[in-house]
């Protein structure tokens, strides 16, 4: 299956993780489930064909949530250090796969090689957090009010984890939810995205490898595949708990509202439209890379990808220059090949939603400093290769007001700090934030509360590239959910407070006397 356009032997990669066979027969992680509806996996890189996979059906969805529910059953009474050593030896596994899988997360779903390793390194990492973890899941006690009593809070496991990740980040973002859901003594259920699904099966055998070295229930890990259809059984069945989405707010929306109808919880990894204040005591020297970076990484369409830039009136036509010259500098192509910057968008209607955003900025006034477009001819055959671009607007305009998962940086001005953090808050979106200065004065106020108003704000960084030891996530309508490190586990648990009682007499609380 090797092409004139990868520097990789696609057949050798697949056949390295386990996917054998270019057949309706794909694996979900229990057993080769074979049904009608078929998705074709196609790579942005050529648009050849990768493989076919087929799709869940109610009924085999039905086998799965049952050997689920079992294997939660089984794993709760694990003693959680003991859950932490599956997780250790899957992440043991990963590193042994790491290049492989790398390499599908590129091919498959266009990022560069090198973002493609990175994120499977996340998996790597988040599993030696969850492996620490799995001996500090920790509650509180506190003292009574009655004599003889003691009071103190636990944690258990919850139940069935639902998944649902989108295609951006195909491997890692399940990872970051499944590494912790398992040591909180939980089993998982994927839904990954339909545009990525060879990833979800690659990770899928590589789970599969250590938990039948582990004998661990079967049904720990399950996956399920398919478009929203399939989603949405997880999202109405109560059997489910815990719905854990990554995607677009309009989804988010739809997951909110059906999970909440029947008391269910949902933790929800939403839009982000990210800006960066660039004031003019920022060493720009030192931050143009990550602007680059973070405007340009994976082809824009990162959740934290920046997409407006904030600069101060008084060194605006500098940056503005700079820029312009970096962005000359790109070299977009096969993301399989190291030299390369840039790799395509993800698929055919990701190009048209970027060629739509070209066409609306210039109908509300905007001016493009570097001009986009789409690539073809020689090197970009087949693929969904676009041009970055850069334009000069307004925060109000309706297209900077939206989150366009495509490479297109959005300037504009400033001549006041407090009017720039007015301006990075002024969306409806609240995932990541960034201020790019060398004042102490700026960046407190930046990280004050009448500063950003993001669930990330970072100084003299950029909006992407998060490290898991922190709580990942956003306010507002980045749907307010928290994964990964700091606290995030305690949303894959349910909490209980005990009260114990050791004297010999039956005190009420609050002092209320009732005497027979």
């Amino acid at each position: 299956m090797e092409t004139s356009t990868s520097p990789i032997n696609v057949a050798n990669m697949l056949d390295k993780l386990g996917i054998k066979a270019i057949n309706p027969g794909t694996s979900t992680g229990l057993e080769f489930h074979n049904s009608t509806e078929l998705i074709t996996s196609y790579s942005p890189v050529n648009g050849e064909s990768i493989a076919q996979v087929s799709v869940t059906t109610p009924e085999q969805y039905e086998a799965v949530i049952q050997k689920a529910d079992a294997a939660f059953k089984e794993w709760r009474n694990v003693p959680a250090p003991q859950r932490g050593e599956l997780v250790r030896q899957f992440g043991d596994k990963l590193r042994e796969y790491k290049e492989p899988l790398g390499q599908l997360v590129s091919y498959e779903m266009g990022k560069s090689y090198q973002e493609g390793l990175g994120e499977v390194q996340e998996m790597i990492d988040i599993c030696d957090f969850a492996v620490g973890l799995s001996r500090q899941l920790y509650g509180l006690t506190m003292h009574s009010e009655r004599p003889g009593h003691r009071m103190y809070e636990q944690y258990h496991p919850m139940g069935i984890v639902g998944i649902i990740s989108a295609f951006n980040f195909p491997v890692a973002v399940w990872c970051w939810n499944t590494a912790l859901a398992w040591v909180c003594g939980d089993s998982c259920v994927w839904k990954p995205s339909e545009k990525a699904p060879l990833c979800s099966i690659a990770c899928q055998n590589i789970f599969n490898m250590v938990a039948k070295e582990n004998n661990v229930p079967e049904g720990l890990s399950c996956l399920i595949n398919g478009d929203y259809n399939v989603g949405e059984l997880m999202t109405n069945d109560k059997r489910v708990p815990l719905i854990s989405a990554t995607g677009s707010i309009r989804m988010g929306k739809i997951v909110a509202q059906t999970v909440a109808s029947r008391l269910g919880k949902s933790l929800l990894e939403l839009g982000g439209n990210n800006a960066v204040i660039l004031t003019q005591n920022a060493d720009l020297q030192m931050v143009v890379p990550a602007l680059v970076f973070g405007a340009v990484g994976t082809c824009g369409q990162r959740c934290t990808s920046t997409r407006r830039l904030i600069i101060h009136d008084s060194i605006y036509d500098k940056v503005k220059e700079t820029l312009i010259a970096a962005y000359g500098q790109l070299r977009i192509g096969n993301p399989l090949d190291e030299n390369n910057h840039v790799g395509p968008l993800t698929d055919v209607d990701a190009v048209n939603t970027y060629l739509k955003a070209l066409e609306a900025v210039k109908a509300e006034g905007g001016k493009f400093l570097v001009e986009g477009g789409v690539l073809a001819g020689e090197g970009y055959e087949g693929g969904c290769y676009v041009k970055p671009a850069i334009a000069e607007v307004e925060n109000h305009y309706s297209i900077v007001q939206h989150e366009t998962f495509a490479p297109i940086l959005y300037l504009m001005k400033y001549s006041d700090i407090n009017e720039a953090i007015h301006m990075q808050n002024d969306v409806v979106q609240g995932l990541s934030s960034a201020i790019m200065t060398d004042s102490v004065r700026e960046a407190e106020l930046f990280l004050s509360a009448q500063g950003s108003d993001c669930g990330i704000a970072n100084v003299n960084i950029g909006t992407s590239g998060a490290e898991i030891g922190g709580a990942f996530g956003g306010e507002k309508e980045t749907g307010g959910g928290r994964e990964s490190g700091s606290d995030a586990w305690k949303v894959y648990m349910r909490r209980q407070t005990n009260t114990i009682n050791y004297s010999t007499s039956l005190p009420l609380a609050q002092g209320i006397k009732f005497d027979l």
